[in-house]
């Protein structure tokens, strides 16, 4: 859609046009005709007329235009074939007309009414232009094959930005989408884990308080218990704190990931190990963060469930893919054996979070769990 402003200056240069070709008629014309005047006098009010409606254009009004802009120059070229005007020095005129209707079709309509008039511009002035005078011919060519060109580049620069902007449609709404899911991590998270301890705690302090009335030594126990519970809170905490962290800016994917690894072992406890083989940062930014947050999520989970005392974290590449392991030797998950990312969701087993990002980068994810002796995970992702 034109702008309010170029459609403005459209009107205005047709008002011109409109009132040149008029005054110039008037003045110069051969041979007067009442009636020929009164059609010039009729598109010039018209042409005011249009003015008070610009605000208001549609698609059928602006056909409409264009049909009365093609009919108008028809004329003025049969009125110069006719030699009711002097030509050629009424030439630039009639230039400036074809001119005009081209580019009003080229900037108000598609490809194929541009083209379309274009013919019929050209069409015009080969049939009533004045015999033996080809300028005129060869100025209503260039500015046909002008529009057609134009009219092409202005088609595909259209469907471009449609496309753009369905794809940014598309992004915002995957975006959105990835927000919704990562707030509902973060609710089910601090809901399983942080949310959980404190509930616990506070019933353990009314335990406390209804011990102490009755028997000191049970409560200073539970006391101690809740100790206890406090480090394992302050543990939990830290892990939720962790996953929600943004990931180190401008550091290499090995570098951030070694450095998640210390971390997690100063926090934990849990002695932990990092190898990393030939890796190179992925292309894609996101690719990278979405692996950052894969680790720290099995490192949140290894924390939170396994009760481990050892893990070992690798990341190499392989055949053009980023392949992570993580083990350790805790509890492992409630099944045992190995599946890969389809019976996972097929049975409904392993790490939701883990399994969604996985599938989102059209990875691999094999977990093998051993009740009892530990897990381990293996994802592949492409890049």
């Amino acid at each position: 859609m034109v702008p309010y402003r170029g459609r403005l200056a459209l009107r205005i240069a047709r008002i011109a046009l409109a009132g040149c070709c008029l005054a110039w008629y008037v003045a110069r014309a051969d041979e007067r005709s009442a009636s020929m005047i009164a059609v010039l006098s009729a598109y010039l009010v018209y042409a005011a007329g249009a003015m008070f409606e610009v605000r208001f254009d549609s698609t059928m009004r602006a056909r409409i235009a264009l049909i009365a802009d093609t009919a108008f120059f028809g004329l003025w070229m049969l009125a110069a074939g006719k030699g009711w005007i002097a030509w050629p020095s009424s030439e630039w005129i009639s230039a400036l007309l074809c001119a005009y209707l081209l580019a009003s079709a080229l900037m108000l309509h598609d490809v194929v009414r541009a083209s379309v008039t274009s013919a019929a511009a050209l069409i015009l002035t080969l049939l009533f232009a004045p015999r033996g005078d080809l300028s005129m011919i060869w100025v209503a060519l260039a500015c046909a094959a002008l529009t057609v060109s134009l009219s092409l580049e202005k088609l595909y620069l259209d469907r471009r930005l449609s496309h753009t902007l369905r794809h940014n449609v598309i992004i915002r709404s995957q975006a959105q989408g990835a927000r919704e899911a990562e707030r509902q991590r973060i609710a089910a998270d601090f809901h399983d884990g942080p949310l959980q301890s404190f509930i616990s705690f506070q019933m353990r302090l009314e335990i406390v308080k209804k011990l102490l009335a009755r028997d000191v030594a049970a409560g200073v126990e539970e006391l101690r218990q809740l100790q206890d519970l406090c480090k394992t809170q302050v543990g939990e905490l830290r892990s939720f704190v962790r996953s929600m962290r943004p990931p180190d800016d401008g550091v290499s994917l090995p570098a951030s990931l070694s450095r998640m690894v210390d971390q997690f072992q100063r926090e934990t406890g849990i002695t932990s190990t990092f190898a990393s083989g030939d890796l190179h940062d992925p292309a894609e930014t996101e690719v990278s963060l979405e692996l950052l947050q894969i680790v720290r999520e099995t490192l949140n989970n290894i924390q939170k469930h396994s009760g481990a005392t050892r893990m070992a974290l690798s990341v190499g590449m392989t055949d053009h893919k980023v392949e992570i392991k993580a083990e350790d030797n805790g509890s492992g998950f409630p099944f045992s054996g190995a599946f890969n990312l389809d019976e996972l969701d097929m049975l409904r087993l392993g790490p939701a979070s883990i399994k969604r990002r996985v599938r989102m980068l059209g990875g691999e994810l094999q977990v093998e769990s051993r009740p009892g002796h530990g897990a381990s995970l293996d994802i592949k992702i492409p890049v």
